[in-house]
């Protein structure tokens, strides 16, 4: 079995596709020891470090999909549904959760479990920091309601606890207002310093960043307002879109990548989060080392200020900055081996000046 990154497999002694939590907790009590050392959660397995792989038991969460209720201020979903469903149930009520993943067809328990941050994340926080409630269950097999306000040790440890302290089963998240409609601007800077000064200036209800080329590009969103770009940009140009087809952009290059077979090759992504005052420093210096055969094709980097919120495990600064090279070995680029050493580079660098690694580290069994 491999996971998106493909760097490594694992071949699981079983997989279960449980369609309940009492399902999972029987198969904790029932295990070898009294508990789940060797049972790992797996969503849609787009982990790129192994994170979603076990030689042990395999739970195939997909099965628990449910979207259960949608109010004016909440939405619960089972941990196996992903965010295209959960946007598919809330978006005719008008409602969203605050923070949506650049690309949908994630699970809601995995993002959970490592954070999730998106373009909203400077206003919002993480994924992981706009949950209400979580079901779980635990490691000893006990089916656990948490919250920040009850067995809140239990709630810190499962946000950002890449699964090590119980399995996410279910959760009650945050819905806001959607939009109908955006303005998406796209603005320019020649230095990483620019671009992350003016994530932490400007006022846009979704802000991000890549690196193109040379130039340090910069996208500014606005929701449901056609008064000119926020203040303080001068965009090079600017595109309005229908709310769903901003947040489905992915879909159209997913399906190129899909076609062009690069979807399955191995992508030894390094993604790290930076404290704020160092992020330009170290983004100038390992792109100033970082060539297209290190990145292979499309050239994905992404450059993204936020602030995490009250999310514990995740360990990162309160001004945080996201700088995630999505590397694919491509043919006729640096090898696996190559780009895993670029990527221990860049988590030294991180570490160096109190920098954690994204998703979370962790040993998978």
């Amino acid at each position: 079995m491999f996971d998106f990154g493909r760097l490594s497999s694992r071949s699981p002694r079983m997989v279960v596709c449980p369609s309940s939590a009492l399902e999972i907790s029987a198969l904790i009590r029932e295990s070898a020891g009294g508990g789940p050392a060797d049972l790992l959660a797996r969503g849609c397995g787009h982990s790129s470090r192994g994170e979603s792989l076990t030689s042990g038991v395999s739970l195939d969460l997909r099965g628990l999909a449910t979207i259960h209720d949608v109010t004016g201020d909440c939405v619960v979903v089972d941990a196996g549904a992903s965010w295209r469903e959960v946007l598919k149930a809330t978006l005719p009520l008008h409602r969203m959760p605050p923070v949506l993943t650049d690309y949908l067809d994630l699970t809601v328990g995995g993002t959970l479990s490592a954070a999730g941050i998106g373009g909203t994340s400077h206003i919002h926080g993480t994924q992981a920091a706009n949950v209400i409630e979580l079901e779980a269950v635990t490691r000893e097999g006990e089916i656990v309601a948490c919250s920040s306000t009850s067995r809140s040790d239990l709630f810190d440890a499962l946000r950002s606890g890449m699964g090590r302290h119980g399995v996410i089963t279910k959760a009650t998240l945050r819905v806001i207002e959607a939009p109908e409609r955006v303005l998406s601007y796209r603005a320019v800077y020649t230095s990483a310093a620019e671009l992350i000064a003016a994530q932490g200036r400007l006022v846009a209800d979704h802000i991000s960043g890549q690196v193109k080329s040379s130039d340090f590009e910069l996208n500014a969103v606005v929701y449901d307002k056609v008064d000119g770009p926020p203040s303080g940009l001068s965009p090079v140009d600017a595109e309005e879109l229908a709310f769903i087809e901003f947040a489905d952009r992915l879909s159209p290059d997913v399906e190129k990548l899909i076609e062009l077979g690069e979807w399955d090759l191995p992508h030894p992504w390094g993604q790290v989060i930076l404290p704020a005052d160092h992020a330009a420093a170290i983004i100038e210096e390992t792109m100033a080392e970082t060539t297209t055969a290190d990145l292979g094709f499309g050239e994905v980097v992404l450059i993204k200020r936020f602030r995490p919120g009250p999310v514990p495990m995740l360990r990162a600064p309160s001004d945080a900055v996201l700088f995630a090279l999505l590397r694919t070995a491509s043919p006729g680029c640096r090898t696996v081996a190559e780009m895993s050493m670029a990527n221990e580079r860049l988590y030294q660098r991180a570490s160096a000046v109190g920098g954690v690694t994204y998703p979370p580290s962790v040993v998978s069994s």
